[in-house]
């Protein structure tokens, strides 16, 4: 497949830097024919280029090019365009599956007739893994070792079959594990800004694009590199060559000027632009930072507020390329031809911003003076509810007093031993403080801040409650260089804040195992205790099954509330501890200001640390080149026996002629959800649990509890991952009242039992499913399995109020309808019980964002009719779901080219 399409606008050109020619398609020079691009926002020029470059008259064409071009007319335009991004990144929990559909793509070609050998990605694929490392040892010198045993002896099956993939799949490479977290390897190293390419012997320059498996992909904005997360059947779409339309989206565009006052973080400032976004309401947009206060916002500060994208809603964050883009490429390491590439590529394509660019034109904007952020922390649920740190304690109390979490308002005060401790545990104690996740172990300034606060802390005789389970993930190594050559390893070390792992750990569920005596003591009194971590995700259940109140907040701030103990104490105005001279001591005591920690910053971060982390970074450690892997063959020899990974039933009787479309007829309904239901709460994510339908599996296969390993680990393994979709231990399904934890109700029986069971009687009995949804259907990450366990439970359609981005596109992926309710109308309305049967009528004929009949029969025999909206969005959908799911459609034409 060629990338370069025929230049219908003739707008290619040449560039010469340092001697070297480039091939370039010139929006100067398009602009002569589609119309003046020069307050265009710098994120959809980037869209615009991909158009020129591939423009073919069929899939790209110059109407696309119009269409962007006449965006300014409006601010808005509801045409779609193609996106084809330069290059894929993945992480193993999405990864996995994504080589494993690879893999039975491979088998699937030669049934229907085609060369194995044929399947492999055609955009470059890097897969960083980085998901797999639990905390399972903390607070000692040796827990990063034990903790890499326990990741390497756990995971060898996984690890096998991505040595496999390394060596059988050409354009795809692997990052070991122990490099670091894959949006912080993105940023320092995978990441160009200007990518190149060679085609008939000509080198082409073109912006660096991005799609990932991993929501927070958007990180990669904050260098000026547009991309986004999508799911990993979009992924593995986009690497097949696959271009994927979208609506052109609204652009908001966000000023910010002033500087942040002494005490503040950029933490800070991240928590409160998630806010101010998810208050405006950005979900499907693209937001692009602008005005005055970039012009001193280092990258770093600017990736960790990109990072935030999915939290606030928006599909990414972006911040046009500057001065400031090369400073943070020199200090990375990067070549310096490629700065020189960067510099001069944005120039000559009217891309480059400094303090006298226009303000482009945006669908609508809003305005922050950094002066007025405060210090703050988001909790005790989801990552936009902000709190300032002067609130918190007060919040939670009120909460804990008016029996909002569960707990009768005359225990908000108790506090009960914990066997074999010299300590007692209540309500708001930390138990878990991490500083872990990309989202701040990118920046070296919020990093620093906290190696000084463990410094004062440590000077002071200051220490972290003992039932305080601390932990630092950096996410690469080279945050352990400089710390290490700042000194202030030594201090956080002595806090207990020993690296347990380069990974993602705490954020992402793997924050292992709390003493069985304190899970006794949580669990036989209900206590509320909480964490306290440096991520980007705290919704329920996420952090730690036995956590129920969770705290986004600063790495300094992890470690004052680790010395605190409590999110009871309220860190603004009462003492933090008692220093050893038996002085109280408040947080303004052991906080750094911004000179001290700008200075430790400037010294200790160098571009030899980059240099010397990153030029092997492809080799791995000794665990993993001693993997031994069959790397002679096309195709993947599966292991049947083996519970991580095994050949998904997705192509099962495929054969080249897709099926006729119809109608849904006698569908039940599996569950009845309400608002805000995350991909977190569908998708099976965080610890097995022994009773639990794929604990029951697991145990069947003779795997120990021990050894369980989580679901992210076993996602190659399609029997693990079904049997705990819609299991999350905080989900509530309305057709079970008084139940938690994704249990449903078999009708007309009435039999009440795990999801998983009653979707599996439903298939034997031949009966298709039904879901229904709240509002914000699918927020959160970008899940794939929770749209592949959604197919394999026999779930046909889903039924919400409105949808998150990424999940409904994977929903149509997987040949599942999504389907949105008229305005006024929900599943309460319309009075859901769930033993209804439901219909769901004119499918033969489907178009984009058509009105489809929903026909409710009730157990009286009533009848309801009202109309739906299918979230199927453009044309190219229609076909995925024609042809019963993307991989399909990708599968069938790959053997037909063949």
């Amino acid at each position: 497949m060629r990338m370069i399409g025929q230049d219908t606008l003739q707008t290619r050109r040449q560039l010469n830097v340092d001697g070297k020619t480039y091939h370039y398609f010139s929006l100067p020079e398009a602009a002569k024919e589609i119309g003046d691009l020069s307050r265009l926002p710098f994120s959809l020029k980037v869209l615009l280029e991909n158009v020129l470059r591939h423009e073919n008259g069929r899939s790209y064409t110059v109407n696309d090019a119009r269409s962007i071009a006449e965006w300014v007319k409006q601010g808005m335009s509801d045409k779609e365009v193609p996106f084809r991004p330069a290059r894929i990144l993945m992480q193993d929990f999405t990864g996995v599956p994504a080589v494993v559909d690879l893999a039975a793509m491979r088998d699937g070609i030669i049934a229907l007739g085609g060369n194995p050998s044929k399947v492999n990605p055609l955009v470059p694929v890097d897969l960083v893994i980085d998901h797999s490392v639990m905390v399972d040892v903390a607070g000692s010198a040796q827990a990063m070792a034990k903790n890499v045993e326990i990741e390497f002896d756990r995971n060898g099956e996984r690890y096998e079959f991505l040595r496999w993939g390394q060596e059988a799949f050409q354009n795809f490479r692997v990052v070991p594990p122990g490099a670091g977290i894959c949006h912080q390897v993105n940023l320092e190293y995978l990441g160009q800004v200007v990518w190149t390419s060679t085609e008939d012997g000509e080198t082409y320059a073109y912006p660096d694009s991005c799609y990932g498996t991993d929501s927070h992909t958007t990180m990669i904005n904050g260098m000026g590199v547009l991309g986004w997360g999508v799911g990993g059947i979009e992924a593995e779409a986009a690497m097949l060559g696959q271009p994927i339309a979208m609506l052109i989206p609204d652009v908001i565009g966000f000023r910010v000027h002033g500087k942040l006052r002494e005490g503040v973080t950029t933490t800070d400032l991240a928590l409160t632009v998630t806010q101010m976004l998810r208050k405006k309401g950005v979900v499907g947009r693209f937001v692009e930072f602008f005005g005055p206060g970039l012009d001193s916002m280092p990258l770093a500060d600017r990736a960790t507020i990109a990072n935030m994208a999915p939290e606030y809603g928006a599909t990414c964050g972006f911040f046009p390329v500057d001065e400031i883009t090369l400073d943070y490429l020199r200090l990375s390491g990067r070549d310096p031809h490629r700065v020189n590439l960067v510099r001069e590529y944005h120039k000559a394509q009217g891309m480059w911003r400094d303090a006298t660019t226009p303000d482009p034109v945006f669908t609508d904007t809003l305005e922050l003076d950094l002066s007025t952020v405060e210090p703050s922390l988001a909790g005790p649920k989801r990552p936009q509810d902000r709190i300032g740190l002067g609130s918190v304690a007060s919040s939670f109390k009120k909460d804990l007093a008016a029996g909002a979490m569960g707990v009768p308002g005359d225990q908000a005060d108790l506090r009960v031993p914990v066997e074999g401790a010299n300590y007692d545990l209540g309500h708001g104690d930390v138990v878990i403080a991490a500083i872990t996740s990309c989202t701040n172990t990118s920046n070296p300034y919020v990093l620093v801040a906290a190696g000084l606060v463990a410094r004062k802390a440590r000077e002071k005789g200051l220490k972290p409650k003992p039932w305080v389970k601390t932990s630092l993930a950096p996410g690469s190594q080279v945050v352990t260089d400089y710390l290490d050559s700042a000194g202030l390893q030594d201090d956080l070390d002595a806090l207990g804040f020993q690296t347990v792992g380069y990974g993602c750990t705490t954020c992402i569920g793997n924050s292992g195992p709390l003493p069985d005596p304190m899970v006794d003591a949580i669990e036989d009194n209900k206590l509320v205790v909480s964490a306290v971590l440096s991520g980007n995700r705290n919704f329920e259940g996420r952090v730690h099954a036995n956590v129920r109140a969770n705290y986004l907040a600063s790495p300094p701030l992890v470690v004052a509330y680790a010395l605190a103990g409590s999110v009871k104490v309220d860190l603004a105005k009462d003492p933090i501890g008692t220093a050893s001279d038996g002085h109280p001591v408040m947080l303004k005591d052991i906080w750094p200001s911004q000179q001290e920690v700008a200075e430790i910053v400037h010294r200790n971060v160098t571009p030899e640390m980059f240099k010397n982390r990153y030029d092997n970074v492809f080799n791995g450690t000794e665990q993993w080149r001693a993997i031994q892997v069959d790397a002679g063959s096309d195709t993947y020899r599966w292991n049947g026996g083996s519970t991580y990974v095994q050949n998904p039933p997705y192509f099962e009787g495929m054969t080249m002629e897709t099926k006729p479309l119809a109608s849904i007829n006698g569908a039940r309904i599996l569950a009845l959800l309400g608002d805000n239901i995350t991909t977190d709460h569908i998708s099976p994510a965080g610890n097995i649990r022994k009773v639990s339908p794929a604990g029951e599996y697991l145990l069947e296969h003779q795997v120990r509890p021990f050894d369980f390993n989580s679901y992210g680990a076993r996602r190659g393994n399609h029997e693990v991952m079904m049997r705990g979709t819609f299991a999350n231990i905080r989900i509530k399904n309305e057709m079970a009242p008084g139940t938690e934890g994704g249990i449903s109700q078999h009708f007309p029986s009435g039999d009440v039992a795990p999801i998983y069971d009653v979707a599996m009687r439903y298939k034997n009995e031949g009966v298709p499913l039904v879901v229904f949804g709240g509002k914000e259907y699918g927020m959160g990450s970008s899940r794939d399995w929770a749209a592949k366990g959604t197919f394999l439970l026999g779930i046909k359609a889903v039924v919400a109020e409105s949808f998150e981005r990424i999940h409904r596109s994977n929903l149509v992926g997987m040949g599942v309808l999504p389907l949105v309710f008229r305005e006024g109308e929900s599943r309460s309305s319309l009075g859901l019980r769930g033993d209804e049967t439901v219909d769901i009528l004119g499918i033969e004929e489907l178009k984009p964002r058509m009105m489809l009949q929903l026909v409710i029969t009730r157990a009286d025999g009533s009848v309801v009719r009202t109309e739906v909206q299918c979230r199927v969005d453009t044309a190219d959908e229609v076909e995925y779901y024609r042809n019963g799911g993307i991989l399909h459609y990708v599968l069938r034409g790959m053997a037909k080219a063949a």
